[in-house]
């Protein structure tokens, strides 16, 4: 290995490690991914065994509040638990309403299919949805738009990947919606819920870890208000002089 080769060896082995650590913010790593899956296995689960619609809705949601809670006590990031919360809570109240416990499933479903056609959509307008999601994460905010053309192809690649596999889940469950009962649509829900999401993750990963550095927004600025303090110094000192 020369001495040229190892610099850059060793700024693609950092590029690929800070882009692992920010997915893994942005999505909330293995944690998050629990926590997406226990409320609906909790419902599921019981409904299964009793075919209770109440009790089952009931402890779905009792246990991502629980979720919550446990967040707020480790003073963790609740953002993850709470979005299950609201999920849960949804997909309870239109249960109820409707009396039909398939549809504590429908709100979650709807939701994943608008998020592959707003992945599909921004792609087509030219601000790939996983760039809007990820620019703050890496600093990077917007820059990738107009000054690091490879870095917004790798956006829209990932999008276009979380779009496609998105939308392949839902030619999945919508039929099931239909034509499978509550219990069926959602052990197959449950074993929808990490694959697919780890498929585009991976994806993700591949597409921006071969892409070039994120533009540091907010270094750049912290560095043009140093140096703009450093001439009204020097200017200071030369009408002083």
């Amino acid at each position: 290995m020369t001495s040229l080769e190892k610099p850059t060896e060793d700024a693609q082995q950092d590029s690929r490690a800070v882009t692992e650590a920010a997915l893994f913010e942005a999505f909330g790593g293995v944690r998050g991914m629990v926590e997406t899956v226990v409320p609906g296995l909790f419902f599921v689960t019981i409904f299964t065994i009793n075919k209770d619609l109440h009790l089952s809705a009931l402890a779905a949601l009792a246990v991502s509040l629980v979720l919550v809670v446990v967040r707020l006590a480790m003073r963790d990031t609740v953002k993850h638990a709470f979005s299950g919360v609201f999920g849960v809570a949804f997909g309870v109240v239109f249960a109820m309403m409707t009396g039909n416990a398939k549809d504590f499933y429908l709100p979650g479903m709807l939701y994943t299919l608008g998020l592959a056609l707003a992945y599909i959509i921004t792609t087509l307008a030219g601000v790939p949805l996983i760039g809007l999601i990820l620019g703050p994460v890496f600093k990077e905010n917007l820059s990738w738009r107009t000054r690091n053309p490879g870095r917004k192809k790798a956006y829209a690649k990932a999008s276009w990947a979380w779009g496609l596999i998105l939308l392949a889940k839902c030619a999945i469950l919508f039929p099931l919606y239909w034509w499978a009962d509550t219990a069926q649509l959602g052990w197959v829900l449950i074993a929808l819920k990490i694959p697919p999401f780890l498929l585009a993750v991976w994806l993700t990963w591949v597409f921006l870890a071969k892409a070039p550095a994120p533009i540091d927004v907010f270094a750049e600025m912290d560095a043009e208000e140093a140096a703009a303090k450093e001439r009204e110094t020097a200017g200071k000192h030369r009408r002083e002089s």
